[in-house]
């Protein structure tokens, strides 16, 4: 991929001539790290007036800019206009090309690409028996009970490898679906234990791992099946899954379509950065002009050509040890690897400024270090997760921009976010207060961007 060697290679110059500003390779984090601290920013001073209305701008503009809360679309078009090819002197590219980053569930749609994917194999018979019918097999997290609950639900229903009767079996489908949506079994025990937190969601990491034993491509087919059905279903639509009623519709939010096209349209490069399997980014991706090369998600190894239920490493943490995946601290690992070209454990640190993405987007935790890594936009869709909108209400640099979701936003949270008591949880799942880029305690937050109910 000529865009991958061309930002890599600068980048590891632009390292290399950074080295100044870093005090050589950063250890590998222990579980017990604090959160790391960034340098210290100055905050945007940003352009009174609309968005887009002077003619003589030869950036390129958001055309949904009105759709926007506040002065959001003011921050982020002032971050496409500094960094954007209009910027650019003499028009040629800088040496590291300018790139921005998204989350995907929840950020650049409506609901959840994993979600969706998984009820559509339940309806459909499409989840496998694991080898031995051993569910240990699926995660090196699951708990004794968790893998006792899932063989006992299970584990009579076919040979390893074969389809689950999960469309008429609505026990073995109760249990599987438990374990995606509450980490526990139906009877309320833990199902995984001993993960990192602030690299694994060994949940998330689950859904895919029990896609092994299919190839990428047919993953991306079921993909593709759950996303067509997503897509079709009216919004506010439901579906019955065991003896569940489950949200059945997906929608792309237009305001997003809209930013992507215009960053493209700036010269910087926008991702995918998705705590979700990447075969369903993949799928995902092309309804805003995002490739699969440009996609970012739990990615596995393949043994003989299909998914081996095994996940790359990153940050020095090898191929197949499942300790690390795009989630918090891992999201910034992944992009640090994929698209910068850094490798070991220094990918796990933030990088100079000049190779952080220029705008970030997400909605929850999962994305609060790739969002903090941003220098011009950290665009936030409000969905009151702590630690997330601690950083976001504090706009420390200005250029937090806080939205409701398009499409049924949420109330306003009531009371106030715990920042400076537990909205951080350490790798541990120790609870803390959340801290700034000098760290500093973060003052309790009132949420005041929000929906009308």
């Amino acid at each position: 991929m000529r865009t991958h060697r061309r930002v890599r290679a600068a980048g590891l110059l632009s390292i290399a001539l950074a080295a100044t500003t870093l005090s050589g390779a950063p250890a590998l984090a222990s579980p017990t790290t604090a959160p790391q601290v960034l340098p210290a920013e100055a905050p945007v001073s940003l352009p009174s007036g609309k968005v887009g209305k002077n003619k003589k701008d030869r950036c390129p503009q958001l055309k949904l800019a009105d759709n926007w809360y506040g002065d959001n679309a003011e921050i982020i078009q002032t971050a496409i206009d500094k960094a954007g090819r209009c910027s650019w002197p003499g028009g040629r590219a800088p040496q590291v090309r300018p790139y921005a980053v998204f989350d995907w569930d929840n950020t650049v749609i409506k609901n959840d690409i994993s979600d969706q994917t998984i009820f559509w194999m339940l309806r459909h018979d499409k989840i496998l028996q694991p080898p031995g019918k051993n569910w240990h097999n699926t995660s090196r997290f699951m708990t004794v009970e968790g893998a006792k609950a899932l063989r006992k639900a299970c584990g009579s229903l076919a040979k390893p490898g074969q389809p689950l009767p999960t469309s008429t079996n609505v026990k073995c489908a109760d249990e599987l679906l438990s374990v995606r949506k509450t980490q526990k079994t139906t009877t309320g025990q833990a199902v995984f234990a001993g993960a990192n937190e602030r690299y694994m969601e060994a949940s998330y990491a689950w859904v895919g791992q029990i896609m092994q034993g299919y190839t990428p491509a047919q993953v991306r087919k079921i993909a593709a099946k759950a996303r067509k059905a997503a897509l079709n279903a009216p919004i506010g639509a439901t579906q019955q899954v065991g003896s569940s009623t489950e949200t059945a519709w997906i929608r792309y939010y237009p305001e997003m379509r809209d930013l992507i096209k215009t960053l493209k349209k700036a010269g910087i490069e926008p991702w995918v950065v998705s705590a979700s399997p990447k075969e369903f980014a993949d799928v995902w991706g092309p309804g805003v002009g995002i490739d699969s090369a440009h996609t970012i998600g739990i990615e596995q190894l393949l043994r003989k050509g299909k998914l081996s239920g095994h996940l790359k490493g990153c940050g020095g943490l090898p191929d197949g040890s499942d300790s690390i995946m795009t989630y918090i601290d891992g999201k910034r690992c992944f992009i640090n690897k994929i698209i910068l070209g850094v490798k070991g454990a220094r990918a796990l640190k933030p990088m100079p400024r000049s190779l952080r993405p220029t705008v970030a987007g997400g909605d929850a935790t999962t994305d609060v270090s790739m969002l903090r890594d941003a220098t011009g936009a950290h665009v936030v869709l409000n969905r009151n997760k702590d630690e997330l909108m601690c950083h976001a209400y504090d706009n420390a640099d200005g250029r937090w921009a806080i939205n409701p979701m398009f499409i049924q936003p949420l109330p306003q949270k009531q009371g106030l976010y715990p920042c400076s008591t537990t909205a951080y949880i350490d790798a541990k799942g120790n609870h803390g207060p959340a801290r700034r880029n000098d760290g500093s305690i973060i003052p309790d937050q009132a949420d005041t961007v929000f929906g009308q109910p």
